[in-house]
């Protein structure tokens, strides 16, 4: 009986073996530092590259755009380990940065590198009506930035609603911090002017989903804010925004846990 069981053993390992690779493990592919933009300054070409991490084989995959976060004046782009081997494409962008650059080119450069997604990812393979926008801290106040003020896509003949979904991670939903110190404020002093997402609620934009760490461990009434952006989409008609609140999750920590509830919401609404 021995005998006949080691023989299943190794019957079952060939087998396994003769099975093609691409059946046993979905296959990924890794581009560096493709450029978003062909004119500009010294600043802007060596800065605004991006890295996109995609399926081979797939057809119509999801693809997120991820913006990094650092306060618009740090931080560089990479593709998050929670979102590979998920049959998604992921592209994380790097963008211009203060003092060096205004805050009117950071916002334009993260809308040029949504833009270059929506005319390349189907030469991949990928969807252009499920392309999502995502980010922390920084990055989730340029999502928001680009999926609520429409001029900015606009300029590259891009419609924000097409969009598939919103989803910033603890990004302001007020005028940015340093954008407020640059103006001689202090950073526990709001400000919602036109550069604040809050000033363009509005009932047809992209669905939002919004996160946020814990209240009592959030940046300076983080939570806050972002509630009130959701509460104000909500009294302006819009059918599809959403809060969560990580409970015990600081501005840093949420991050991880919050990839969860963008993969959830992917894998019931887009795939």
């Amino acid at each position: 009986m021995k005998l006949v069981i080691e023989r299943v053993k190794v019957l079952l390992l060939l087998m396994v073996c003769c099975i093609p690779v691409n059946l046993l493990a979905q296959e990924y592919a890794e581009v560096l530092n493709i450029p978003y933009r062909d004119a500009g300054n010294e600043y802007a070409l060596e800065r605004c590259k991006l890295d996109f991490y995609y399926p081979q084989g797939e057809k119509d995959f999801v693809t997120v755009v991820w913006f990094h976060g650092g306060g618009l004046t740090g931080g560089s782009k990479s593709i998050p380990e929670e979102l590979k081997r998920n049959k998604l494409a992921v592209i994380a962008v790097n963008y211009r940065l203060l003092p060096k650059a205004t805050l009117s080119d950071c916002i334009d450069d993260a809308a040029a590198a949504v833009a270059w997604t929506f005319k390349h990812i189907g030469e991949y393979g990928g969807d252009v009506k499920k392309i999502v926008v995502a980010g922390h801290s920084a990055g989730g106040y340029l999502t928001n930035m680009i999926g609520l003020d429409k001029k900015w896509l606009k300029k590259y003949e891009i419609d924000a609603d097409s969009i598939a979904a919103l989803v910033p991670f603890s990004g302001h939903a007020i005028s940015h911090f340093a954008y407020r110190e640059a103006k001689g404020m202090k950073t526990s002093q709001p400000s919602i002017d036109e550069f604040a997402p809050l000033y363009y609620v509005r009932s047809d934009a992209s669905p939002l989903i919004i996160i946020s760490g814990d209240r009592e461990m959030e940046l300076l009434g983080r939570y806050e804010e972002t509630a009130y952006l959701w509460r104000m989409m909500k009294v302006n008609g819009h059918k599809n925004v959403y809060l969560y609140e990580l409970d015990g999750y600081d501005h840093g920590a949420m991050v991880n846990p919050g990839f969860h509830i963008l993969k959830e919401y992917v894998k019931k609404h887009l795939k």
